[in-house]
């Protein structure tokens, strides 16, 4: 197995760097012009990170001035009382408190006092769509997303079993998230996100500290499990689909509910 290569897999707390001139599609509360280029981290980490590890890690995304600004408005939506435990997509035996341990709230962006949040998903949107224009990406298509998911592990020891996110085609084809907590210490407050990517013999350890922010993809590729947190640990999650996955996925459910919903007659018994 060859290497890591240099500079790939974790960018440099300098950000993007160098200069890029500011464009229109630039969103609100950006970081200043010289530090925000989609382009250049979508082309200088994120393909080539998701070609030859299947995930990236880009630190220093928002900067310090908009990433406080987003986990100020988390922690206001936290102590309003918006989050709710989280939910599995497929339950299982087992309750779905020893499964995954995080409290959630879905936020499209746009909503009193979410402002900063709706200014991390533009910025999330334009590398994501820029890494996958002209087929950079392989097949995937991208042509939509989920809302946001603000995720909080309180800090009582709970975490998140291994799992993979899109494990039955639902659509879902990369996965996004940005990390909000200054200050961690994985020795100290546990928390650590372990992927495990198909085919290698390695684990990639992140780390979920202010200001990171990771891309994988969603599907078998990457399992992945949340240690016990032992302070509280947000993160926001967004998940981009695939055009073509998601339409048959969403044909297959509506094939599925509509027999549901179709009435046969009962089989007699000649006996009766």
């Amino acid at each position: 197995r060859a290497g890591p290569r240099p500079g790939l897999l974790g960018a440099g707390a300098g950000g993007a760097g160098g200069e890029c001139k500011r464009r229109r599609t630039e969103p609100p509360h950006a970081v200043p012009a010289a530090r925000w280029c989609p382009e250049r981290v979508a082309l200088q980490y994120i393909v080539p990170c998701m070609k030859y590890y299947g995930l990236c890690v880009k630190d220093a995304f928002l900067g310090a001035e908009l990433g406080a600004k987003v986990l100020r408005e988390v922690e206001t939506l936290d102590q309003s009382g918006k989050f709710r435990d989280g939910q599995l997509v497929s339950q299982r035996s087992l309750p779905p408190r020893s499964i995954r341990g995080d409290r959630i709230a879905w936020v499209e962006g746009r909503e009193p006092g979410c402002q900063h949040i709706g200014a991390l998903m533009a910025h999330i949107d334009e590398v994501v769509m820029y890494s996958s224009l002209n087929g950079r990406l392989g097949d995937c298509v991208i042509n939509g997303r989920t809302k946001a998911m603000v995720a909080c592990y309180p800090g009582n020891g709970t975490g998140y079993v291994r799992h993979v996110d899109n494990p039955n085609g639902d659509g879902r084809c990369i996965t996004c998230i940005y990390y909000l907590n200054k200050d961690w210490d994985c020795k100290v407050h546990g928390g650590l996100l372990q992927v495990f990517p198909e085919g290698r013999s390695v684990v990639a350890n992140i780390e979920p500290i202010f200001d990171r922010l990771l891309i994988f993809w969603s599907d078998r590729r990457n399992p992945h499990e949340v240690k016990p947190a032992y302070a509280t640990r947000y993160a926001i999650t967004v998940w981009y689909f695939d055009a073509k996955e998601r339409a048959e996925a969403k044909e297959k459910y509506r094939l599925a509910a509509g027999q549901k919903g179709v009435q046969v007659p009962v089989t007699q018994s000649g006996k009766t």
